[in-house]
């Protein structure tokens, strides 16, 4: 097997070098051969995935970095038929991880890579707007959720409480200020071209492939990454303060069933916002729209777990 170790030194305010060293010392231990590839700028990930996917080769691209390392990566593979991905969490948020079962201490997420327990199958979802799309391996969402990550990326907040091991506290200040200057929207959904539901108020809707995003914030619990279906959670209808009541709630997937939660199932869905919003995919904000459509890719990748 052809082991290809794509790596964001980056990830976690930096800290993804240090990780690798460490990660590096174990694998020597091994004596396997491996490949190394560094990232140097953002999309590099991507760029370095469809160079080595481009043949018919049978290979494993284990990825070290965060969410959005991965995301940069599944968007590159040229040949999911000859990939198997593996996985090694550097990042803050570390959704991709937790939903796919592998182990957030990086060692014992190497020792996974090198002797598999399980491989399975996993969807990946697509956003298109426009005449472009993207691809996601845990979730996409337009809205609230949304500018949250974006602002989360770019804070110098976060960058220094990653180095304590307490970025989350990031996404919560940014929530609250967030809920203080921003509106709410009026958003239509269709289910799988089918009826047109309507929602008012409406603070963001997120399309789960995984149960967890931003930081393990489980919108939908019952969300299945093989099942071919993408779960989609719409917030709306709520006062801001019901709404960290739900986010607080949602951390261990009690926010289902209550006022102002509607969680549906489908292979596809359309969501129009009254007004353009931040739409993000694995949680890197990557354009401001106020229609989007999701569904999952016909392939499937195969990815190492436990």
């Amino acid at each position: 097997m052809r082991y290809c170790f794509i790596i964001n030194p980056n990830s976690r305010s930096q800290r993804g070098r240090a990780i690798w060293e460490e990660v590096q010392k174990e694998l020597e231990k091994s004596q396997i051969k491996y490949e190394i590839y560094l990232t140097e700028r953002r999309k590099n990930a991507t760029a370095i995935a469809a160079m080595l996917t481009a043949d018919q080769e049978e290979k494993t691209l284990v990825v070290l970095g965060g969410d959005g390392t991965v995301n940069e990566v599944l968007n590159g593979i040229q040949n999911f038929d000859h990939v198997i991905l593996g996985y090694i969490p550097t990042g803050s948020s570390n959704d991709f991880a937790r939903g796919m079962k592998i182990p957030k201490d990086p060692v014992k997420a190497l020792y996974l890579v090198l002797h598999p327990q399980a491989i399975q199958k996993m969807d990946i979802g697509v956003v298109d707007y426009g005449e472009k799309s993207r691809r996601f391996a845990v979730s996409a969402g337009i809205g609230f959720d949304a500018i949250i990550c974006h602002q989360a990326s770019v804070s110098k907040l976060k960058a220094a409480l990653n180095k304590i091991r307490l970025g989350k506290l990031t996404y919560a200040g940014i929530a609250i200020d967030r809920l203080i200057k921003d509106d709410t929207v009026r958003a239509e959904i269709e289910l799988d071209k089918g009826e047109m539901q309507v929602f008012r108020d409406t603070y963001f809707a997120a399309v789960q492939n995984q149960p967890y995003e931003g930081g393990g914030f489980k919108f939908c619990p019952e969300a299945d990454p093989g099942d071919r279906k993408l779960d989609v959670i719409v917030v709306s209808g709520l006062k801001r303060w019901q709404v960290i009541r739900t986010l607080l709630l949602a951390f261990q997937g009690k926010h289902v069933g209550h006022k102002g939660i509607s969680i549906f199932r489908c292979e596809e869905v359309k969501i129009r916002f009254s007004q353009a919003r931040a739409v993000h995919t694995d949680g890197e904000a990557v354009f401001l729209k106020k229609e989007i459509r999701m569904h999952v890719l016909p392939q499937q990748v195969r990815v190492i777990t436990s």
